[in-house]
């Protein structure tokens, strides 16, 4: 099974999800996160250029284009990753739930709890597969005892698909599970603060076909939940799993709109290239 972003057999089919909402008006509703006129710079380099969108959480949001275009670059502005990056500044508003989060009096700890990441690479703490659940809600006070730690953990492992797999050796480190439970085990990690917001950047790069399908499974049944934007250099996975897609192509996001539009319909020249493999 190959992925690649020039292969586009099957991208032109909505999946189920994109389809039982194809007629629903769910904009109508107010957005978790809204970005507005959003610009991000490497030192002098212009890396996003005005971007505007809203983030629902009744759907899957994939952003999709060529390396390089930006879009994980603004996927970390969403929760302030960049933060990290000391030559990198964000100009324009980002809001959740209508409060900036660059305003200067925004927690940032609490807002990467509430608007959690989930990495290209699967990133388990050396910890055991207990304790990789359990230390957020620890040190965001939301277990007041034992008994509200293994609850959190079951319930997290269980809403990530890894429960049946794991419960018997919860005292293993995480770092040895397969690579497609450890990218699990990250999700439910996320998941165990109570987010509202998961950003997933490539979170099945450097995982095979049956992994990669057992995460598509999860974010399916994770929708509705949580708000779910997804970077993939995957069409198909765009395809397969969300319910609208923006494209991005040189730091601009040049077109936003339903998935299936996107991939049969698409509004711009440069977006159909992209998806017909012209260039990418």
């Amino acid at each position: 099974m190959t992925d690649t972003g020039t292969e586009i057999d099957d991208a032109s089919i909505p999946s189920q999800s994109e389809k039982s909402l194809e007629h629903e008006n769910v904009e109508t509703g107010e957005p978790k996160m809204r970005a507005q006129g959003v610009d991000v710079y490497y030192g002098d380099k212009r890396a996003i250029d005005d971007v505007s969108i809203d983030i629902y959480t009744e759907y899957v949001t994939a952003f999709i284009g060529p390396s390089g275009c930006g879009k994980s670059t603004f996927l970390r502005a969403l929760n302030r990753m960049n933060d990290t990056i000391p030559s990198a500044s964000v100009k324009g508003r980002i809001e959740l739930d209508g409060d900036d989060i660059y305003a200067s009096g925004m927690d940032v700890v609490q807002l990467r709890a509430r608007v959690g990441m989930v990495f290209q690479k699967p990133n388990p703490f050396p910890k055991s597969i207990y304790e990789n659940i359990a230390y957020g809600p620890r040190i965001h006070g939301l277990a007041e005892n034992r008994n509200d730690v293994d609850e959190i953990v079951e319930k997290s492992l269980r809403r990530a698909g890894l429960w049946e797999e794991v419960k018997d050796r919860l005292q293993d480190s995480g770092t040895a599970l397969s690579g497609g439970q450890q990218q699990r085990l990250c999700i439910a990690r996320a998941i165990a603060v109570d987010p509202e917001v998961i950003l997933m950047d490539e979170p099945c790069s450097a995982l095979d076909p049956i992994a990669t399908a057992k995460i598509e499974e999860l974010i399916d049944e994770l929708r509705g939940r949580y708000g779910i934007v997804i970077v993939t250099h995957s069409m198909q996975q765009a395809a397969r799993v969300s319910q609208r897609t923006a494209f991005f192509h040189l730091g601009k996001m040049v077109e936003y709109g339903h998935t299936s539009d996107i991939f049969t319909n698409p509004r711009e020249k440069r977006t159909q290239d992209y998806i017909t493999g012209r260039y990418g």
